[in-house]
């Protein structure tokens, strides 16, 4: 049984679940429903890794996962409607601050997707030409429960606010606790559900991971892959930008349901930074490495990636690897543009002085590749809050190149397809205050019976074209073996 911490006119009304509940075996009863959004911080013992020069083992990457579904309002807007930045500071402001201290960060609240073009209305960065798969550049909702896991402490909990929707009055406390309670009920009845046809069907782990032979194309023939890199590599050198981040979509045709092709990714593919969001008409599944933003107690993180070498299952040979990745002055040079530009944005929305790197290109391992990370942190100024954060900095460096704006104006000239949800963010902003974003790379998106799979990187004056289109198919390789043959 699930046992409750409620008390009267206490909010949120939470509930202990039992030592052995699993998300991702209650997963299947929820990812059909409206708004499906789990966040998947996949265990596995390779994302405790890190090493770099210092020797440095500590990784806590892969804490926290939620679920949630059913958002009670949504926030959805398409490229050429209006902005959607200010109504999401309204549905902010409004956002009761209730933090529990004694259970994960995310205890109900705002989260969703804010896809790449949503940069479109903060600055004139272009659009790219074609759109053969529209998705909504914002999709947020708002969250009126949680299933928290705190994969350190081996404990989950089902948490339930009872919001009213941004356009309903409030009400008495009273009245929120008892409709707190009733979602409560219906969520926990579910999950009960969920539990005992799981462990009746226990079905086998071993999954077949070759991937497509065939089928998988992309919107760049080789050669027109190497002349976009030599492209960007003149027009770095006649001093127009440093670097600009360069994509190729590959296609697949849609043969498996998402929430089962996500089942697969997570298994083939995983990382600290997953997502599963079922949006309409479109859905989102991400193993992404990256972090954008962490927001807690006023202190924000940024975790920039740049530069990637493959992993080859021998334990000798990855780390010569790395130590060729740490050695590279191309790839630093990359990583470092990219803090730079982000120390920039952050020092818009943050204290004066309180901006600085924690830790420079180390070395993160992860199921098929290595890569080169960076820590960037700083002090959120009081004037300031989350959306003006997002704002600042929006999309991230890694996936756009510096200086920002131009860099992006050259992405949507030569990309021949706009990226959509990737290189756009997946997060949550908290009714504790707190607000956390990733990087969707690594990302499928499924809409209109294909799977799109965009895989690119950062190009800087030192880049060879042949070893950047290399560089992509690496990148694709977890994503790639997921698709079933």
């Amino acid at each position: 049984m699930i046992s409750s911490t409620s008390h009267a006119e206490a909010f949120p009304v939470v509930r202990r679940l039992p030592p052995k509940f699993s998300i991702s075996e209650v997963f299947p009863a929820f990812a059909s429903r409206t708004g499906c959004l789990w966040f998947d911080s996949v265990p596995s013992t390779d994302l405790s890794l890190a090493s770099g020069l210092s020797g440095d083992s500590s990784l806590p990457l892969a804490r926290y996962s939620f679920l949630m579904s059913d958002p009670i309002d949504t926030l959805i807007a398409h490229c050429g409607a209006n902005d959607p930045w200010p109504v999401l500071n309204r549905w902010v402001s409004r956002l009761p601050l209730m933090p529990r201290h004694d259970l994960p960060p995310m205890q109900g609240g705002i989260a969703g997707l804010i896809g790449y073009e949503a940069a479109t209305w903060l600055e004139s960065v272009g659009l790219s030409p074609n759109e053969d798969f529209p998705t909504p550049a914002m999709s947020l909702g708002l969250y009126d429960w949680t299933i928290a896991t705190d994969h350190a402490q081996k404990n989950s909990w089902l948490i339930s606010q009872g919001f009213t929707a941004n356009n309903e009055p409030k009400d008495s406390p009273s009245e929120r606790e008892h409709r707190a309670i009733r979602r409560a009920d219906e969520i926990e009845t579910i999950i009960e559900r969920a539990m005992r046809v799981a462990h009746s069907k226990r079905e086998s782990d071993a999954v077949d991971f070759e991937g497509p032979s065939e089928s998988v194309t992309s919107n760049f023939s080789s050669e027109q892959f190497r002349i976009c890199v030599s492209t960007i590599i003149d027009r770095i050198r006649a001093g127009d930008f440093f670097q600009a981040n360069l994509a190729q979509r590959l296609l697949h045709p849609e043969t498996l349901p998402p929430p089962k092709l996500y089942q697969r990714l997570r298994a083939a593919n995983p990382a600290p930074y997953s997502v599963f969001y079922h949006g309409d008409g479109f859905d989102v599944l991400s193993s992404s490495p990256e972090a954008f933003l962490k927001l807690s107690d006023g202190t924000v993180e940024t975790r920039p990636i740049k530069g990637t070498v493959p992993r080859t299952g021998d334990v000798a040979n990855d780390q010569i690897l790395a130590n060729g990745l740490l050695q590279s002055k191309k790839d630093r040079a990359e990583n470092i543009m990219i803090v730079d530009l982000m120390r920039n944005d952050l020092s818009r929305v943050c204290t004066d002085d309180s901006v600085r790197v924690r830790k420079l290109c180390q070395i993160e391992r992860y199921q098929f590749v290595q890569h080169l990370v960076s820590i960037v942190v700083g002090k959120l100024r009081n004037d300031q809050n989350v959306v003006d954060l997002l704002k600042a900095c929006f999309p991230g460096g890694s996936v756009t190149g510096a200086p920002k704006i131009e860099a992006m104006r050259t992405i949507a000239e030569l990309e021949p397809h706009r990226r959509g949800p990737y290189c756009g963010s997946m997060g949550y902003i908290s009714c504790t205050g707190d607000a956390e974003f990733n990087i969707l790379i690594r990302t499928i998106t499924s809409t209109g019976g294909y799977w799109q799979i965009p895989v690119g990187g950062g190009i800087t004056a030192r880049s060879v074209p042949e070893a950047e289109e290399t560089e992509t198919w690496t990148k694709a390789k977890g994503l790639l073996r997921a698709l079933p043959k």
